[in-house]
């Protein structure tokens, strides 16, 4: 790339270049997999995703930082900007030949999610947002279009949508929620979220997850006219847990979680 590009065209581009690596390496049966020391996959499309996300923006933002789920932080300490990479969220899935995964890219910038976008080639949907600009997604070679999440205002109503029950310190925490609502699908990571965004579920769940699980996130759900927080309820992509909504369920979902036993 040359020239000047904004924050959000140069996401875009990343993640058309992780997925020319995602897409090739999907459904490899010598594709190299290794257990990192959480017992957690890693594949060698997870590394080479992340080094040519970093190649790209050492040459577009040589000053800006990045933290990547595979290659921790690097950049100039102390710069107000910085680009977080999860280079296969749902490696799990990938390793497996199930195509729900997605590569996640979010800039920060002074303490805000500036914008996200989050690629899931192998599901032909891509959903972006930046702040101001919106919510969009697209299928394949579609046009984009804006999304919204839904209207529905009461939990009997709602489609919830989390992930799995072995995933939860406290199962019992999800059932009690999940037996209020219409509907539970436990379709988990990042496709939870971007389904609340667009308006096909109403709540998404993650109890356990790290900051480059939800950057990307934060800002497509709240564009897109919902609400995005940790379980504590505080808006922010690195508290350890995430409760994505419509925003009119949101406090109540929260209070059915937190609710003693």
């Amino acid at each position: 790339m040359t020239g000047l590009v904004s924050d959000l065209d140069l996401a875009l581009h990343l993640a058309d270049r992780a997925d020319t690596i995602t897409a090739g390496a999907f459904g490899q049966v010598d594709l190299v997999v290794e257990t990192k020391a959480d017992r957690t996959p890693v594949s060698e499309a997870d590394r080479a995703v992340e080094r040519e996300v970093r190649a790209v923006l050492s040459r577009e933002r040589p000053v800006d930082q990045v933290v990547g789920e595979e290659y921790g932080d690097s950049g100039q300490t102390g710069n107000h900007r910085r680009w977080i990479v999860d280079p296969i969220d749902g490696t799990k899935n990938f390793v497996r030949r199930v195509p729900v995964w997605a590569t996640l890219i979010a800039l920060e910038a002074d303490g805000m999610v500036q914008l996200g976008v989050v690629s899931a080639p192998a599901l032909h949907r891509r959903w972006w947002a930046a702040r101001g600009q919106g919510a969009w997604a697209r299928s394949s070679d579609a046009s984009p279009a804006p999304i919204h999440v839904s209207r529905v205002a009461e939990l009997g109503d709602a489609h919830l949508s989390g992930s799995a029950l072995s995933s939860w310190d406290n199962p019992r925490r999800y059932v009690r929620l999940a037996m209020q609502c219409f509907a539970d699908r436990n379709l988990g990571d990042f496709w939870s979220h971007m389904l609340v965004a667009e308006g096909a579920c109403d709540i998404g769940l993650d109890p356990i997850v790290s900051l480059w699980d939800l950057a990307a996130l934060q800002p497509i759900v709240e564009e897109a006219g919902g609400r995005f927080t940790d379980f504590g309820g505080r808006a922010r992509p690195d508290g350890g847990s995430a409760i994505s909504s419509n925003a009119l369920l949101h406090d109540q979902a929260l209070a059915i979680l937190n609710e003693d036993f």
